[in-house]
């Protein structure tokens, strides 16, 4: 993976505060044990947060105040992504280690480690890098977006992960029977028209960033004419219970748009579900944040 924006020079990781999520997917039970004693091998000074339903976004802030070093991440994309729009172009460093269930990001970063080899590599050799990301009407993101009534298959993805396929099944059925009801309308690099569905791409995860690293891949969805809603919706639940960021099979780059339909727009943002106002306006972020990436990642 080329990072556009890399940033070579050495860096000095003094004090580092670690971000566990105990709801992603990849986290097991006594990771923040096990975080301290890395940490205490290196030699760091460190604290630790867990975060809960109800602290979230509190802890998340109070970690990046406390101006350490590092931000390290274990937790998802979703987690990931509330840490770097936190932190920004002028915080600290942040490692978002693979402890959710995709770990675009972090798969991006370090390859295939576990996460605590790459956590070990990277505090032994780790280079800082500039990462690019996009923003939905001033909201961050860095793997990929969803605008649109597909957005609301994201409560069925959360069920699924876990473990209650019950309300999955709820969900999904009630997502695929809005998914049509409604369209977006668009307007991206002097391309107009309508969708189902717009799926944007950072460049860090987008197969197709080496056409273009410095913009955003967006995506117009429609299901195809043969299809009938409900068959439609459930390829696309389907789709997206898998990786829904995978990259549609047209795209072109996308610095600046905007979006706009009847009624207020469900987006997803790295997994997140948000709702939005009736317009709202993309964009591409070149230097969205730093991260602390494996030597070899450039």
């Amino acid at each position: 993976m080329q990072f556009p924006l890399a940033q070579r020079s050495p860096v000095a990781i003094r004090r580092v505060h670690a971000v566990v999520n105990p709801a992603s997917g990849g986290v097991a039970p006594g990771a923040a044990e096990t975080l301290a004693a890395l940490f205490a091998e290196h030699g760091l000074d460190h604290s630790i947060s867990e975060l809960t339903p109800e602290t979230t976004e509190d802890a998340a802030r109070a970690a990046v105040d406390a101006a350490p070093d590092l931000v390290v991440v274990l937790g998802g994309d979703g987690t990931t992504r509330l840490i770097a729009e936190i932190c920004g172009p002028d915080g600290p460093l942040v490692a978002p280690l693979c402890g959710g269930t995709m770990n675009k990001l972090g798969r991006a970063l370090y390859g295939p480690l576990p996460w605590r080899e790459a956590l070990s590599e990277i505090l032994e050799r780790g280079v800082p890098r500039w990462l690019p990301g996009g923003e939905v009407e001033g909201r961050g993101f860095y793997c990929g977006a969803m605008l649109g009534s597909l957005a609301l298959f994201a409560p069925a993805r959360e069920a699924i992960r876990a473990h209650d396929l019950r309300r999955a099944w709820r969900r999904a059925v009630i997502a695929a029977r809005r998914a049509f009801l409604s369209r977006l309308s668009y307007e991206i690099e002097g391309q107009v028209g309508q969708a189902t569905a717009i799926s944007l791409l950072c460049p860090t995860v987008s197969r197709a960033a080496g056409e273009d690293a410095e913009a955003l891949r967006a995506g117009m969805i429609e299901p195809p004419e043969a299809d009938t809603e409900a068959g439609a919706g459930v390829r696309l639940a389907t789709n997206l219970m898998g990786d829904w960021r995978d990259d549609p099979a047209n795209t072109i780059a996308c610095v600046r748009g905007r979006a706009w339909a009847r009624a207020p727009m469900p987006v997803m943002l790295d997994g997140e579900f948000f709702r939005f106002g009736r317009e709202v306006e993309i964009a591409f972020r070149p230097r969205a944040f730093r991260a602390l990436a494996a030597p070899d990642a450039a």
